[in-house]
């Protein structure tokens, strides 16, 4: 939908609906951190491709590295956190639950330290600009089809391999058993 909004709770256009409009995504609003989450519900909806363009384009159209690299308010680190979680390729949906949501890394290889001695890399073979879709993904050598990664899996230590293509995978990720945890699938 475009950007049209009522400012009439406010009385005045707030810098949140400012911020949409320059956006230009919409009614995503992603300076307003309530909804930072809202692209990853596609993991949850069966149609991963959809998050994973969406991602991307907000972390490149949204952040970068000048004075006005941050969009909306930083909130005690929540617009930073999404970011660094986001471009690592998952992000925690639900803090209370112990999984990470999948979405399209912006970086070819990442290695994560982990306090126990452990690393957690994770590689994106074939990633750029224009190859924002996760064609294929494996987890220690393995065919891996889910849309999360369980924190106890990224305490272990491995490698999670992405091969990014320029066209979306529909299939791959879209089964239940794939899909992050919901309540709604008790």
């Amino acid at each position: 939908m475009p950007p049209i909004f009522d400012y009439s709770y406010y009385g005045i256009q707030i810098h949140e609906i400012t911020e949409m409009v320059l956006g230009n995504m919409g009614q995503y609003a992603h300076g307003n951190q309530p909804i930072q989450h809202a692209i990853y519900l596609y993991n949850y909806a069966g149609a991963p491709w959809k998050a994973q363009y969406h991602l991307r384009n907000v972390m490149t159209k949204l952040y970068g590295s000048g004075p006005d690299g941050l969009c909306g308010d930083e909130d005690n680190g929540q617009t930073s956190a999404w970011y660094v979680f986001s471009a690592m390729g998952f992000y925690s949906v639900c803090p209370g639950q112990p999984e990470y949501v999948i979405g399209s890394p912006l970086f070819n290889k990442i290695t994560l330290n982990l306090d126990n001695g452990k690393q957690f890399i994770i590689e994106a073979g074939n990633n750029s600009p224009e190859n924002v879709y996760i064609h294929y993904a494996s987890l220690n050598g393995k065919d891996y089809t889910k849309n999360f990664l369980r924190h106890d899996d990224i305490r272990k230590g491995g490698l999670l391999r992405f091969e990014m293509s320029a066209e979306p995978n529909k299939t791959r990720g879209t089964a239940l058993e794939d899909r992050p945890y919901s309540m709604s699938q008790e």
